[in-house]
């Protein structure tokens, strides 16, 4: 059977939305340790999650993720199953249950709104602004939210993946706990962690494969919790069994290790990181804002995610054109998400500013030939 591609797809242009990029020092390392774990012998798929190697992995793994936020001795770190969306129950379950005062949400795209109605089956929630009127393209001035001192909770996404949309701001009052779904943005950059209650964020965007799910927990905001879930949904539960409640993801974890120490020791901390990923975003948007409105940016400029850009062209058709040229050349991911459709380059710490740009010489390359179809009159 002939391969459809022209040129085969490189892990260098992958620009999915998730699974994401992992930096190439990390995939070499990873396929050494499925062979066997330098040091151990036995591959990385086969280790006991009980063994002293794997506890050694959670301890590093604690102490890395402290050390890159500069987290506070009174949060836990944890390393869970299920992915943002058993957050989105386990989170009401744990602090909205029973209470006369709602939490408060933001709706700001498709992740946030499958976060909303999670909670609505444990309790009182209350949406302060929502987007959904206007697609979804911008994100909420200060002006337009009002908080609630008395609130259970104030939840929100920090990055929407599917619109492009990204909050460079802080939200809430420091007197009712923030809650913060960071799947796609989290350890992208600094982080204001110590001002967030609880912190989420599944592996599968910046720091390693689908299967693990890191949550910064502050320890006060357990004490008042309920006492009566079941013990896998229970945070306690994994606290005390030191992220071990039940077989963990062994190979996970261990990849969300190794980016850390790519992190710390490679790229230098995430102020450096943030610099990089400001660049390719830059780059990306620059592509956008001089093509003439051929391709057309889907958020709004201030509210632009560094690690999702979204837009589309003139024509569905003109988007599929684009989306199979653009795989004959090698580059994977580029399709927007199935409820929006268009575009999207996700641009999570493994990608390269190299392929970047090679993206965008892609995109102007496209662009002037169809100019030219266009004014030759050809289809």
């Amino acid at each position: 059977m002939t391969h459809r591609h022209m040129t085969p797809l490189d892990n260098r242009l992958n620009f999915s939305g998730g699974p994401g990029a992992l930096p190439g020092h990390v995939l070499s390392q990873i396929q050494e340790s499925i062979l066997a774990v330098p040091g151990v012998g036995l591959s990385v798929l086969g280790i006991s999650h009980r063994s002293d190697w794997f506890a050694a992995v959670v301890s590093e793994l604690e102490d890395n993720i402290r050390t890159l936020l500069g987290l506070p001795d009174d949060y836990h770190v944890l390393f869970l199953q299920g992915g943002a969306t058993q957050q989105f129950s386990m989170i009401p379950m744990t602090l909205l249950h029973g209470k006369t005062t709602p939490a408060e949400y933001l709706h700001s795209g498709y992740w946030s709104g499958k976060a909303l109605a999670e909670a609505g089956r444990e309790g009182p929630s209350r949406v302060i602004w929502s987007g959904e009127d206007g697609g979804f393209r911008r994100l909420p001035g200060n002006d337009e939210l009002s908080f609630s001192q008395d609130a259970a909770y104030l939840h929100y996404v920090s990055n929407e993946t599917v619109e492009g949309l990204q909050f460079h701001r802080v939200l809430g009052r420091d007197d009712v706990p923030r809650v913060c779904d960071m799947s796609s943005d989290f350890l992208s950059q600094p982080c204001k962690a110590d001002r967030f209650s609880l912190i989420y964020a599944h592996a599968q965007k910046n720091i390693g494969p689908a299967g693990v799910t890191v949550v910064l927990v502050r320890d006060a905001l357990l004490k008042n919790a309920r006492t009566d879930l079941p013990g896998f949904l229970d945070y306690r539960s994994h606290i005390e069994a030191h992220s071990v409640f039940n077989t963990p993801p062994v190979f996970a974890i261990y990849v969300v290790l190794l980016i850390t120490r790519w992190l710390l020791n490679e790229i230098g901390g995430l102020a450096r990181m943030a610099d990089l990923n400001r660049d390719k975003a830059e780059l990306m948007y620059r592509m956008l804002d001089t093509s003439d409105g051929f391709y057309r940016g889907r958020a709004d400029a201030g509210d632009r995610s560094r690690m999702n850009a979204t837009f589309n062209l003139a024509s569905p058709d003109m988007e599929k054109r684009f989306l199979a040229e653009a795989e004959a050349a090698g580059f994977s991911g580029l399709a927007g998400h199935r409820s929006t459709g268009g575009i999207r380059a996700s641009l999570y710490n493994g990608l390269e500013l190299s392929a970047v740009e090679e993206l965008a010489g892609f995109m102007e390359d496209f662009r002037i030939q169809c100019t030219k179809r266009r004014v030759s009159g050809a289809a």
